[in-house]
């Protein structure tokens, strides 16, 4: 039995107390890594407006409503807004991700905040203060039982994000804590999101945030309305992590720790890189050894030392990462990853074509690359890379990298995240004078007062 339970005081009543009594937004580093956020989210859906996942998502819902998809004129409903935005945002792989979890909160949160602030005419305060409690929670709470939920096979930002977007939204529609437990208990029974995506390809994953940001969305609308959840929705016999982690035995103090006085959230990092956030710092390494002057002919084989949690999503079916079957499964190959980054100097969006992925010379290459496990790695709480070329002439040279370029002790520079924004919604056909009408909504919609989103729909739509 949890400590949360013998208190007796149970640990979504807990939470929702913190929370009560926190101030995000008056952390001095709140407004800057809430504008990151945003600005990467909307370049990312930008970027992805053509894409035929989201088209996909677009056609499959029926709900006008206030809200807006980026890049298109028509109005939505929240959940529909939510729904698709949040796909947009995590479909190319190429968000932000906390190193404590992986976990990718500004997917699901950024897509819930702004639909809520248009649909019920919130301010910029209130946004702000969402996002920061929303992707706090949801970071949080990958220290109850950290990777047993990729281990028992869901995705953290599926089952996780539905809870921190109930807190973000909770937070900004001001849900009294009665209604903020019911929602969390509500929230509970709407997680969903296992990890087959890995066996092909598909695009479940893609799915993921948006279904948590509309899923949310219900849970609190039901709480208002005062339908009931279950209390013990995390510690509980039959609760979260005894469904998505296999455990009673959460370390719940660990989610609960400094809550309102120690902010995790404003650590996340922003990728630099188009795919699983795990293979980055493999990416650098190839990368290096180009500069090496290294070439693909003259290698006999690769060996990377990794960590064993990231094994059957990153490494396993070795002969699948190799040859990934189409450009949505090459995003979690390290094997791909490491090809790329030492033939093509780069793992952008333009590395995850279907006709790059295609390459007879990346596939070959890739399939020299081969793992073992070092069972001192550090992670989750540290993500490394570690490459290792055999050359045919009996050399042998090698890199390593302890850290994760861009995440909090190596974070990329405002002037990098607003680069890669432009590059990212020049990708999606917006031109220099959109761009930055589009930026300029950024940079304002979290400075209080009524907010303005028409930017999002007007830059560059349909």
């Amino acid at each position: 039995m949890s400590q949360a339970s013998l208190s007796g005081t149970s640990v979504a009543t807990r939470l929702a107390r913190a929370m009560a009594l926190s101030k995000p937004e008056l952390d001095p580093s709140a407004l800057p890594v809430a504008r990151r956020l945003l600005m990467d989210v909307a370049g990312i859906c930008m970027a992805a407006r053509h894409e035929n996942y989201v088209l996909a998502a677009l056609a499959a819902v029926e709900q006008p409503g206030p809200c807006t998809v980026f890049g298109f004129t028509e109005g939505y409903g929240v959940e529909a807004a939510a729904f698709v935005n949040g796909i947009a945002a995590h479909g190319e792989d190429f968000e932000d991700t906390y190193e404590g979890g992986p976990v990718h909160a500004g997917a699901v949160i950024v897509p819930a905040l702004l639909a809520v602030a248009q649909r019920h005419a919130l301010h910029g305060d209130a946004l702000l203060r969402g996002i920061a409690m929303g992707v706090e929670v949801t970071c949080r709470l990958c220290a109850v039982a950290p990777t047993r939920v990729h281990k028992a096979g869901f995705h953290p930002t599926a089952i996780f994000g539905v809870i921190g977007a109930v807190a973000g939204m909770g937070t900004a529609m001001k849900l009294t804590e009665a209604q903020m437990v019911n929602a969390f208990g509500l929230a509970g029974s709407m997680a969903a999101g296992i990890i087959e995506y890995l066996a092909d390809g598909s695009w479940t994953k893609r799915m993921h945030p948006g279904w948590a940001a509309q899923s949310a969305y219900r849970a609190v609308r039901l709480a208002q309305a005062g339908f009931v959840g279950p209390a013990t929705v995390f510690e509980g016999t039959h609760g979260l992590f005894h469904g998505f982690a296999n455990t009673l035995d959460g370390d719940f103090e660990a989610m609960l720790a400094g809550f309102g006085e120690r902010w995790v959230w404003t650590t996340i990092a922003f990728k630099p890189y188009a795919c699983g956030t795990m293979a980055h710092p493999y990416i650098d390494c190839a990368r290096a050894l180009r500069k090496q002057s290294v070439t693909a002919d003259q290698i006999q084989s690769i060996e990377c030392e990794t960590a064993e949690g990231i094994v059957h999503r990153l490494w396993e079916p070795l002969a699948l990462k190799a040859s990934p079957p189409n450009a949505y499964a090459a995003k979690f190959s390290i094997p791909y990853a490491i090809a790329a980054g030492l033939l093509l100097d780069d793992a952008g969006l333009s590395a995850y074509t279907e006709a790059t992925v295609q390459r007879d010379d990346l596939r070959s290459l890739a399939s020299k690359v081969r793992y073992v496990v070092d069972p001192t790695n550090p992670y989750p709480h540290q993500f490394t890379g570690h490459v290792r070329v055999h050359l045919k002439d009996g050399r042998v040279l090698e890199e390593r990298q302890a850290f994760f370029k861009g995440g909090a002790a190596h974070p990329l520079s405002d002037a990098d995240l607003e680069q890669k924004f432009r590059a990212n919604c020049s990708h999606g056909g917006l031109d220099a004078a959109q761009t930055q009408a589009l930026l300029d909504t950024v940079n304002a919609a979290l400075l209080g007062g009524s907010l303005s989103f028409s930017a999002l729909a007007a830059s560059g739509a349909q």
